[in-house]
């Protein structure tokens, strides 16, 4: 639902709301499908490029904005292939989005919430606090934006198109449950933006409720839950999250999520210097994991994040040696790890980084 202060646009609605919007001006229902497939296939970036629609509609469809988040700047990174979008909302809040390129795939990274209110100590976003939720349309809108910049830089082959999305910016997605998950429909759409489930992932700093819901859905994305240390002392101090569900209570919700979905998790475990990054706490998280196996089938992932700097934040950065080493424990106890491959750290786009900051950035004309 939309509060009558918001503005809605047309990212906002599904293709059966596009249908009776249009049915009300006394259109006829492939009207909607044709504005369905001109927002969602061919990126038109505004009504008047709409050919295929009779021109009263598109004067009309004109005084709708498509988007309400406005592209004020991109910082450019990694040799071009890695660009972080700053956009303002409506109400002057700001949020960033993250479009990486590879050689056989392109990632976006979409933000769910403008700041977020889940308070981890090493986290960018975190320090600022809520400041609200965004629709379903601001969060669709942002996949689009890369999708345009794809075309913009002339990227090619698989690189070419959106071909993964990861819900890891700013906010915490199941805090804003129904809107990101309307999204998470209209960007699957075959008739539309047409993203594979599998190839959508949500981060969750451990909503335990969030993961349960996630559990019955339909869509097969996948998961990832932020963890950051082996017990509840330490995991308390970096995610607030803890003290209201604990890691026993975590790993009993991700059981019945692997139980019931059959799909494989992702722990995620940033690295801090001298903080969560001890020879004994990666023993002490292999064993926690190592606990859940003997029950049936545990299907996990640990990914290894290298600390990201976040200005004004007592926190070091793990040397590589602590990070190969923190690996090389958990394998040796059996445990499925990698080292997340860093993209974006000189533009404050990499991991835990995304808070508005102005930075130093390409100005758009």
């Amino acid at each position: 639902m939309h509060s009558a202060m918001e503005q809605r646009c047309l990212y906002d609605y599904n293709l059966t709301e596009l249908t009776e919007l249009l049915r009300g001006w006394g259109e006829p229902a492939f009207r909607a499908r044709q504005l369905y497939r001109q927002l969602y296939v061919n990126l038109a970036a505004s009504a008047g490029q709409m050919t295929d629609l009779p021109a009263a509609l598109r004067a009309r469809l004109a005084e709708i904005p498509l988007s309400t988040l406005r592209l004020e700047r991109v910082q450019i990174g990694d040799e071009g292939l890695t660009r972080k979008a700053l956009f303002r909302l409506p109400d002057g809040a700001v949020v960033e989005t993250v479009l990486m390129v590879y050689p056989d795939r392109s990632t976006v990274c979409v933000s769910t919430q403008a700041g977020c209110g889940m308070g981890c100590v090493f986290c960018a976003t975190g320090q600022l606090g809520l400041l609200r939720n965004l629709s379903s349309g601001e969060i669709v809108a942002q996949a689009i934006w890369a999708s345009q910049e794809l075309r913009v830089m002339g990227a090619a082959g698989p690189a070419g198109r959106v071909t993964n999305l990861v819900f890891m910016g700013m906010g915490e997605p199941f805090a804003n449950y129904d809107r990101w998950w309307q999204a998470v429909e209209r960007l699957h759409d075959p008739q539309g933006f047409n993203l594979g489930a599998r190839s959508m992932t949500v981060s969750t700093v451990g909503l335990v409720k969030g993961i349960e819901r996630l559990a019955a859905e339909q869509l097969p994305i996948n998961l990832a839950i932020s963890l950051h240390a082996p017990d509840d002392t330490l995991r308390s101090e970096l995610m607030p999250v803890n003290r209201h569900y604990p890691i026993a209570e975590l790993m009993v919700a991700t059981r019945k999520y692997i139980e019931k979905t059959r799909r494989r998790v992702s722990f995620e475990y940033v690295l801090l210097q001298g903080k969560n990054d001890h020879p004994h706490q990666a023993i002490a998280l292999a064993r926690l994991l190592r606990r859940e196996a003997p029950r049936g089938p545990m299907l996990f992932h640990v990914n290894l994040i290298p600390w990201n700097p976040v200005p004004g934040t007592p926190l070091g950065r793990s040397e590589w040696e602590r990070v190969t080493a923190f690996q090389q424990i958990l394998t040796d106890y059996g445990i499925p790890c990698t080292v997340r491959v860093e993209r974006g750290v000189e533009i404050a786009a990499a991991c835990g980084q995304l808070a508005g900051q102005q930075g130093v950035m390409v100005q758009l004309s």
